[in-house]
């Protein structure tokens, strides 16, 4: 007998545990869009340092770039460029207050090693947010 094949899943909702909504805006981003926007991030720092370095290539250039870039939009607006184009933004534990400068730079240099963004818990947030107690919603 299958009883309970029509059931909703029992398993709780992304970002529950967070108390966050499970859908909507200030919901978990889903781990695509959140690439989308570390793509959006690492293609405009390229391009900046790439208009320092013409003609010869960004090189690692672009990662520093990335890392100030990041760093100094996260902590102003709450969200990187690739955020704000892909309609996110970065939840801070306590609403209303501006991330604090050491938060932005921990998360960001775990995320620049990548690896830390790839470890995701079940609520899908990667490593460096969990370790910096932040999370990607839906703006």
């Amino acid at each position: 007998m299958v009883s309970d094949a029509g059931q909703p899943s029992q398993a709780p909702a992304r970002g529950a545990s967070l108390g966050l909504p499970s859908s909507g805006p200030g919901s978990l981003a889903p781990f695509t869009r959140r690439v989308g926007g570390y793509l959006v991030d690492a293609v405009a720092s390229a391009l900046i340092a790439w208009a320092f370095t013409a003609p010869a290539g960004p090189g690692n250039w672009s990662l520093l770039v990335f890392g100030v870039l990041t760093v100094v939009t996260l902590v102003l607006f709450g969200q990187t460029p690739g955020h704000r184009v892909l309609g996110m933004r970065l939840a801070h534990p306590t609403p209303g207050v501006r991330l604090a400068p050491w938060r932005a730079v921990a998360r960001t240099a775990l995320l620049m090693l990548l690896v830390p963004a790839l470890l995701v818990d079940a609520d899908g947030r990667g490593l460096h947010d969990r370790l910096t107690g932040t999370a990607v919603v839906l703006d």
